[in-house]
């Protein structure tokens, strides 16, 4: 290969992790079609499905609960502009909240936002129930983030099991995430058993069960291993080997200059330092649970969570982010003035899980959202009933 050559394969490569950092979703409802299965039949009819919704809803959340000592908790819809807890889902705010004014008779309405995540506000309440080291809370959270391309598995309408848990400083280490980490997968394999144990149909030949245990993976590891992919190839070509893994580390650039993918800078801590498996440097206390998807033939995100950030780690991330503007918030004062505990919290979606451990092709099976007429009339052609 000649120098012009390379370097032009280097700035088609850069191109692409750059373009791969944000903004999830297919983007082209061409390249949907090619990609959603063929054949498609659902184990479960519409019915049969609806009742398996909230058993596995009631068992994830008895089950979270017990593992994590969580206690339920209400959770906000909307929430004042003002406060700063609003999630941005990235950091680069491309992602922005409805945002609408509120208040009949106020002589300057409530600016209020619907909520993306719950992510820092389940930090502030955590003073709010007084929890203490070891106690923690769980949210049934709904959210709307209206800046996703709506695929199979990206909706306008998102709903998690967002919880948090008070830590001490000495918990703050890849040994506590790790150890939280197995603790909602075994969860999970729970609420898969007892799916197969009452609807039998799920057990499948061509769709195997989840492995029983996750396989940890640095995203430095990764890149290590695919220095030419963008992120999500990157992932699709470790989950052919490793079907279930949690990957530690997102945030931090990587050897190649870039994040596994973009983080907020104001809630998971993304840049203490750490060591990979082999032990070189690396950094982030935080990461996600991804498996393959036996029907869709596609990587499947199931949680983003993490240790979060302290006074420290927060001033360091909106520096690099340069976003230190947004110390000045009620809820970044709150951690500089600790006035809010140190915790570890994560955001489960809901409809993400349903999907897997029901077989289903579609997040559009187990939810109940808008989609384009375009997207219902594909799915509709391939057998995919898509609520309305």
């Amino acid at each position: 290969m000649s120098a012009t050559e390379l370097k032009k394969n280097q700035t088609t490569t850069a191109k692409k992790k750059k373009a791969d950092l944000a903004g999830p979703g297919i983007g082209n409802y061409d390249e949907l079609e090619k990609i959603l299965p063929r054949d498609y039949s659902s184990p479960l009819d519409r019915k049969q499905t609806q009742r398996a919704i909230f058993l596995a809803k009631q068992n994830i959340e008895a089950g979270l609960c017990e593992e994590l000592n969580l206690m339920p908790v209400t959770v906000p819809l909307i929430v004042d502009r003002a406060s700063g807890v609003n999630d941005y889902l990235d950091r680069d705010g491309s992602r922005t909240p409805i945002e609408f004014p509120c208040g009949l008779g106020l002589d300057e309405p409530i600016q209020a936002q619907v909520v993306q995540a719950a992510t820092k506000w389940k930090r502030m309440a955590l003073r709010e129930f007084d929890c203490q080291v070891g106690e923690g809370i769980l949210t049934d959270m709904r959210a709307v983030r209206k800046d996703y391309f709506l695929d199979h598995d990206h909706s306008a309408y998102v709903d998690q099991w967002d919880w948090e848990r008070v830590v001490t400083p000495e918990d703050r280490n890849l040994e506590f995430l790790s150890e939280t980490v197995r603790r909602i997968w075994h969860v999970l394999k729970d609420t898969e058993q007892l799916l197969f144990d009452r609807f039998p149909a799920l057990r499948a030949d061509d769709t195997p069960p989840l492995p029983n245990e996750l396989e940890f993976f640095h995203a430095e590891e990764i890149l290590e291993m695919y220095p030419d992919l963008p992120r999500k190839e990157r992932e699709t070509a470790i989950l052919q080997e490793h079907p279930a893994i949690f990957i530690v580390g997102i945030g931090w650039p990587l050897a190649d200059g870039y994040p596994h993918e973009m983080r907020a800078a104001d809630y998971d801590d993304w840049v203490t330092e750490t060591t990979t498996p082999s032990g070189k440097k690396a950094h982030g206390l935080n990461g996600d649970i991804l498996v393959w998807n036996p029907v869709t033939r596609r990587r499947h995100e199931l949680t983003s969570m993490g240790v979060r950030v302290d006074k420290t780690t927060l001033k360091t991330q909106l520096q690099m982010s340069e976003q230190l503007d947004f110390l000045d918030l009620p809820y970044h004062q709150a951690i500089l003035n600790d006035e809010i505990p140190l915790s570890i919290g994560g955001g489960i979606g809901q409809a993400r899980t349903y999907m897997l451990l029901l077989k289903k092709a579609h997040l559009g099976e187990v939810s109940v959202t808008v989609w384009p007429k375009v997207l219902k009339d594909m799915c509709k052609k391939k057998n995919i009933h898509v609520l309305d």
